[in-house]
């Protein structure tokens, strides 16, 4: 059976989309009211008009401590009119739109929310040099309604899709990894405990919404921590959210945002832009021991396909690849190997419209070079450092 054609229209879950290619969620540092800008709107207009088949709003907070820190956007009845206008303005460029539903957990920023991060565990966090709080089960069963009222709110506001965050470290990651969830409880110890939060998010968005929208999980394949969630944990997981019928598609992700965040990115580790993006002591802190949380990976690319290739080998569920994903070769070579949706970022930001370059000729290739200085910039807008303002 001859491989799908990556530009040619698809289905996801009910959602019709015009190609094959997505693109991903990257935080964009342009909610400064945790509400939707002119700048959101046209952050996720750009790659829209540009050819993607779905862009993907990140990062929108289930709830006010879910948040990173206090500008995100959360999911609440007075963002739904902002919301309506990016929808709006991202179909009218022919792009599906796609929410990312969240919680940070213990990424998240207590001094900045204003409230403890929640964690599976008491401990102390490096990010906001505070403790994070134990979440108890109400706190589970109260993060898990809301993320069905984000749900039906991204319905309200007229996207396509949900991608509910089981990755990085976030809430349900970190309940998912070994390393950060030490309970001894229904939420703890086993594999099948430790899913609980993931499996029981995923169900209740579900129920909530059923068929209206596309739902997508965001998956670590593997922290790349000592002692965090490894490959074959992270498919038996996989394994259970498609026998629960909850998801339509996984989109496979690896890294912690609070132990190794560049596992994911790979490429330049850019540990004095991130310092310099920071106030003391943070600053300083970073420029002595950054280099031992940002570690540089080598780029290539697909790099995340050799993981990836044992979720595909397990599962029937259409799985999109993510990572290195940034010309016509390694897209044919994504649905050669049997992935139908493939998913970019960083090479979006550097040329919104690569995509419609590539399907006008295949041997386009992009410009990004991997610096990954456009990491620190969301904390003041997220953007390509080496573009040109105008």
């Amino acid at each position: 059976m001859a491989a799908p054609d990556v530009l040619a229209p698809a289905r996801l879950g009910p959602v019709s989309l015009r190609n094959r290619v997505i693109k991903a969620a990257t935080f964009e540092g342009a909610t400064p009211d945790a509400l939707v800008t002119d700048e959101l709107i046209e952050y996720h207009r750009r790659p829209a008009a540009g050819g993607v088949g779905m862009s993907t709003v990140a990062y929108c907070a289930v709830s006010p401590e879910g948040r990173t820190e206090r500008r995100q956007l959360w999911m609440r009845p007075e963002a739904v009119p902002g919301l309506r206008r990016l929808t709006d303005a991202v179909h009218a460029e022919g792009a599906a739109v796609s929410a990312q539903l969240g919680h940070a957990g213990p990424v998240a920023d207590a001094r900045s929310n204003g409230a403890p991060s929640l964690a599976p565990g008491r401990s102390f966090n490096l990010l906001s040099m505070r403790r994070d709080r134990a979440a108890t089960a109400e706190d589970i069963a109260r993060v898990t309604a809301a993320h069905a009222s984000a749900a039906r709110i991204a319905a309200e506001s007229g996207f396509d899709a949900v991608e509910i965050h089981f990755g990085h470290n976030y809430l349900a990651s970190a309940f998912l990894s070994p390393r950060l969830n030490r309970r001894d409880d229904e939420y703890g110890g086993t594999l099948a405990n430790r899913a609980k939060v993931a499996l029981g998010i995923a169900r209740a968005v579900r129920d909530e919404i059923g068929g209206e929208l596309a739902i997508v999980a965001k998956l670590n394949m593997r922290d790349g921590v000592r002692g965090g969630l490894e490959v074959e944990e992270s498919i038996e997981v996989a394994r259970w959210l498609e026998r629960d019928g909850s998801v339509d598609a996984i989109e496979l992700t690896a890294g912690s945002s609070l132990l190794n965040p560049m596992y994911l990115f790979r490429g330049d580790a850019p540990v004095a832009s991130f310092a310099a993006a920071f106030p003391w002591p943070q600053r300083l802190g970073l420029r002595m021991f950054g280099g031992r949380f940002l570690h540089a990976y080598p780029y290539e690319p697909a790099f995340l396909l050799e993981h990836a290739r044992r979720f595909r080998a397990a599962l029937d569920l259409p799985l999109i690849l993510l990572g290195g994903i940034t010309d016509r070769a390694t897209m044919d070579l994504a649905m050669a190997e049997g992935f139908p949706f493939v998913a970019m970022a960083r090479a979006l930001l550097r040329e919104p419209d690569l995509l419609r370059r590539i399907a006008r000729d295949a041997t386009t290739s992009s410009l990004c070079t991997h610096c990954n200085e456009c990491m620190p910039t969301i904390y003041s807008g997220t953007r390509c450092v080496l573009n040109q303002p105008g």
